[in-house]
């Protein structure tokens, strides 16, 4: 199966509206759950996102295995069915991103996430010969994603935007607002730019300043329409409503996610448990949440649902 996006355009997609990335489910003994996945994936393709990441971050992508990788690729291709543009994830050392991506090419997906190299530390020659080698690798659209030991200078970013042809955006999860205007000032003509900092809402308005509009929403996953809401009331600047959304949810809920490394997936997985959804517990070596803090998270799911509405606005 083939990608019927063209980089290009898969790109200008990104920069229209809220992203969202579908957890992946794993059963009571820690192993794959395809149909609850699948569901999951077409449950969230129909709640008004402007794209999909599947096997990202908090899918897990870290701790899955080559085989759950692929049947992951080709459950959320079939469930997505062409209705949102769905990306893969690639990762880790330069081959195994390469297979990575190739996998999520053959399963039909639209484009590629790229994920930070892991444990190395890189210079930023190195990491221009890793990401270069990886768009050479495909004809689907790259997102690079810009954070931990992937983090890249304005300079080598310009430098691979120059030689990567299928590179269409940078997810910025530094947030370094100097180097980032840096990038989109020279860049924006070139690349779409997504806000990908853990509880993007929080840093949303301030992103949106700058002339990134678009994020990768977690609260997605277990509220939409409330993501949806607040994403088109930053969009529209209604500070009354990003205020409330913000005081009664976002920054408690940011503050429950930095008490442990790992959170930012862990989170998720009991918002959804809460909310209906289950996805199972998330691997080793990440850890879920108390049962103290889960009912943390209950209360604080019960002040955003007072903004779950329509969120189509």
């Amino acid at each position: 199966m083939t990608t019927s996006l063209a980089p290009d355009a898969f790109g200008r997609r990104l920069a229209c509206g809220l992203l969202g990335f579908p957890l992946t489910d794993f059963d009571a003994a820690g192993e794959l759950a395809g149909q609850a996945f699948g569901d999951r994936v077409q449950w969230m393709a129909g709640q008004g996102a402007a794209a999909l990441f599947a096997a990202g971050g908090a899918g897990e992508f870290f701790s899955l295995t080559r085989d759950e990788y692929r049947a992951v690729m080709e459950i959320a291709v079939a469930a997505c069915a062409g209705t949102v543009p769905l990306l893969g994830a690639a990762g880790g050392p330069t081959r195994d991103a390469i297979a990575h991506a190739g996998i999520a090419e053959k399963a039909g997906a639209d484009g590629i996430l790229l994920l930070p190299p892991y444990l190395a530390e890189a210079s930023q020659a190195g990491l221009f010969a890793h990401v270069s080698e990886i768009c050479r690798s495909t004809s689907l659209g790259v997102v690079l994603y810009g954070r931990a030991n992937g983090r890249v200078s304005p300079e080598t970013l310009r430098r691979l935007a120059d030689a990567c042809p299928n590179l269409v955006a940078y997810k910025d999860g530094v947030g370094a607002t100097e180097d980032l205007w840096g990038m989109r000032s020279a860049l924006a003509d070139r690349l779409a730019f997504l806000n990908g900092m853990p509880t993007a809402e929080v840093y949303a308005p301030a992103y949106h300043a700058m002339g990134v509009p678009t994020y990768s929403s977690a609260v997605y996953n277990f509220a939409p329409g409330a993501a949806m809401r607040f994403f088109h009331a930053v969009q529209g600047r209604d500070l009354a409503t990003v205020d409330a959304m913000m005081r009664a949810f976002f920054i408690p809920y940011g503050r429950l996610r930095a008490r442990q490394k790992g959170y930012a997936v862990s989170i998720v997985k009991a918002g959804v448990a809460i909310a209906g959804r289950d996805a199972g517990k998330v691997r080793p070596p990440l850890s879920d949440l108390t049962s103290e803090e889960m009912a943390e998270l209950g209360v604080l799911l019960e002040a955003l649902s007072a903004f779950e509405g329509d969120g189509h606005g």
